[in-house]
């Protein structure tokens, strides 16, 4: 269970590590405009922000991925602690948006899906 808890952790980074790009990098774009369901004014007045919060995600994809190096390396202690770290933080911020903006559960959900499965799965393994 720890081997697949630590690949769907692996899957969230990633997913977190493409978030940060669309936030930091190509806010203004088009597709990513559409994706959010901004408009070119709406924007370009959050760019700062959006570059802002791209980094928090970015930033919990790489604890995420230490905490799974140092897991896989025999640190476990240490790797489970900043996997659950990264992991529950993205899972905390996926609750958040599910409960304050109902418009925006579907994205809620893809967000938090692979940290929620993810964090179950490391759990029992460890437990276990």
């Amino acid at each position: 269970m720890v081997i697949a808890g630590l690949a769907l952790a692996g899957v969230a980074a990633l997913l977190h590590v493409y978030i940060f790009y669309m936030e930091s990098i190509a806010w203004t774009s088009a597709k990513v405009r559409a994706t959010f369901g901004t408009t070119e004014d709406e924007a370009r007045a959050t760019k700062e922000m959006a570059f802002n919060q791209g980094f928090y995600n970015l930033f919990l994809a790489i604890a995420t991925a230490v905490g799974i190096i140092l897991h896989v390396s025999g640190l476990h202690a240490v790797g489970i602690a900043l996997l659950l770290s990264g992991v529950g933080s993205m899972f905390a911020a996926a609750l958040v948006l599910f409960l304050s903006s109902p418009d925006k559960r579907g994205a809620a959900v893809k967000q938090g899906t692979f940290p929620l499965l993810a964090i179950v799965l490391l759990i029992l393994g460890i437990a276990l």
